[in-house]
């Protein structure tokens, strides 16, 4: 079952006026580009095999998954139609959509969901290997049908099944090659709504409609454009004067986000991030220099004043984390764990009991801050970190640097102290919060893992025994003892519960899901002639 009390991050709190106007209303019109921003820009156009969100938001409108999800986050049809549990939950069997092709010709069948599981999912996934962990085999008993065979049951799975969290890839294109450097990974051939029609790197993506689409009339768009714009100011100003109708994951400052809301052709959404569940988190490096001592890892934590942090660099579009897991997974998220609220005076005390005193000049030892390249949040995000920890008498230096080599230098190189990054937790914390603390996963190079090196044998069994815990009372037991376990340890520090927002111009519409982020633009439209169409050609 799906995991429900996901936050709807409504935007009152915040000052912002949302509106339901993104929910459709017929008769549709159809027609027009949509010009959409992305930032950065991806490294592949697979998310499949790179999960990093720039990805997920152009790839999920290429390829459809099994399933989509509503508000809730219940699945809801896509190529599967329908499926079902056995009662001993050891099989979970898909029925597969009739008649859907892939962008090149060729039919969409159980062979291509079963070689990507079983070559791609289980092996190369950062999230999959996990979350698809208790799977002992794949049965297609015919082209439309597939059986997942279970060592145990994995009520989770249903949790990951949409275009980004269970990407499918054409076996066909695959088969017999590295999936890692397949070149369809940058000219992808999906079953989604648009095709894949040119990326000019460093300028943007273009995807066009696909005729064939199994959704018939759908989608409603002649094609999407997503433009590459590094700097924030030319984000800001593209949305202001309507050359982008549409940015996904706060694409702006947050400091700007209550001003382009308040313009007449703009607003700003918080819906469509259900899915999601986004925390922010400080990977410490565990296996180096001072952050080898746990006690200096709890003095960092309470040197850190986590709710100014949400004021201060993330405009309230954020609340203190307590735990990795979440409190919007209401099931899973623990609050009796051990707790690191802001006391200088107490992360002194550590720090002096760690052996680490202030030398002559003040400072006790120096760090090196890595922060994802996402956006100035996550700089000044690396700035207040190191601000707080001068503090306490430990020097921090900055360093910038584009996603491929963060990524290598944190999950690969491990050449770092402390990381910021982010990651979903999702609707099932073994699916987005796990992935964080198994050790398997440590120095290869698998972004969006384990970045801190913990590796903890009584963490992995628990990791393990969730993946195949079908009883809810047991799992929230399971990941009650999760969450003591890695908050004593604290190889990772959460931050903030992040509250993402959307830009996106007043005549757009689109569909109402919970992975509208990372979901196709299959129901977009718009209320009037849409750019590049004049009114007399809107229906």
């Amino acid at each position: 079952m799906v995991s429900k009390g996901i936050l709807g991050l409504g935007g009152a709190a915040f000052g912002l006026i949302l509106t339901a106007g993104a929910a459709l209303a017929e008769p549709a019109r159809s027609g027009g580009t949509l010009t959409a921003i992305v930032q950065p820009e991806p490294v592949i156009l697979t998310a499949a095999l790179n999960t990093a969100a720039p990805t997920g938001v152009v790839s999920g409108t290429i390829f459809d998954g099994l399933v989509d999800y509503d508000r809730d986050l219940k699945p809801i049809p896509a190529l599967a139609t329908s499926w079902e549990t056995a009662p001993d939950g050891l099989s979970l069997t898909f029925h597969l959509r009739p008649n859907v092709k892939w962008h090149d010709g060729q039919p969409f069948t159980a062979a291509d969901v079963k070689w990507t599981l079983e070559n791609v999912w289980t092996k190369i996934h950062p999230r999959n290997q996990v979350t698809f962990g208790k799977v002992t085999g794949v049965e297609t008993p015919d082209p439309l049908t597939v059986i997942l065979r279970l060592g145990q049951p994995s009520p989770a799975i249903l949790s990951s099944l949409n275009s980004n969290g269970a990407q499918i890839l054409p076996k066909h294109l695959y088969e017999g090659t590295d999936p890692l450097s397949n070149p369809y990974n940058n000219k992808p051939v999906g079953t989604g709504p648009f095709k894949f029609k040119e990326w000019s790197r460093g300028n943007h993506i273009v995807l066009e409609r696909n005729p064939d689409y199994w959704d018939a009339g759908k989608p409603y768009l002649d094609r999407v454009v997503f433009r590459v714009l590094p700097d924030a100011a030319a984000r800001a100003a593209a949305l202001e004067k309507g050359e982008a109708q549409y940015a996904p994951l706060s694409p702006v400052p947050l400091k700007d986000a209550a001003r382009l809301g308040g313009l007449p052709n703009l607003r700003v959404e918080t819906t469509g991030y259900e899915w999601l569940s986004p925390w922010l988190f400080a990977d410490f490096n565990v296996e180096r220099g001072p952050l080898k001592d746990v006690r200096v890892r709890r003095a960092l934590a309470q040197a850190i004043d986590r709710a100014a942090l949400a004021r201060v660099v993330w405009f309230n579009f954020g609340v203190p984390a307590t735990s990795p897991v979440p409190s919007t997974l209401t099931d899973f998220h623990a609050k009796d764990t051990p707790a690191y609220p802001f006391d200088t005076k107490r992360a002194e005390a550590l720090l002096d009991e760690a052996g680490w005193a202030r030398g002559a000049n003040g400072t006790r030892f120096s760090l090196e801050i890595d922060y994802i390249p996402y956006g100035d949040d996550f700089k000044r995000t690396a700035e207040f970190l190191k601000a707080s920890l001068r503090r306490v008498g430990v020097e921090a230096n900055i360093r910038s640097q584009d996603t491929p080599s963060y990524t290598r230098r944190i999950y690969g190189d491990r050449d770092f102290d402390i990381a910021i990054t982010w990651f979903a937790a999702f609707s099932d914390p073994q699916v987005g919060v796990t992935r964080a603390y198994w050790s398997a996963s440590v120095g290869k190079n698998i972004p969006w893992t384990n970045g801190s090196g913990y590796r903890n044998p009584e963490v992995d069994g628990l990791i393990a025994a969730v993946q195949g815990e079908a009883d809810p009372a047991k799992r929230r037991a399971l990941f009650r003892r999760f969450q003591e376990i890695v908050l004593t340890d604290l190889p990772t520090l959460p931050l903030l519960e992040l509250k993402f927002f959307t830009v996106e111009a007043v005549g757009l519409r689109h569909g109402a899901r919970g992975d509208q982020v990372y979901g196709s633009f299959r129901d977009f439209r718009f209320d009037g002639p849409a750019p590049g169409q004049s009114r007399a050609s809107a229906n």
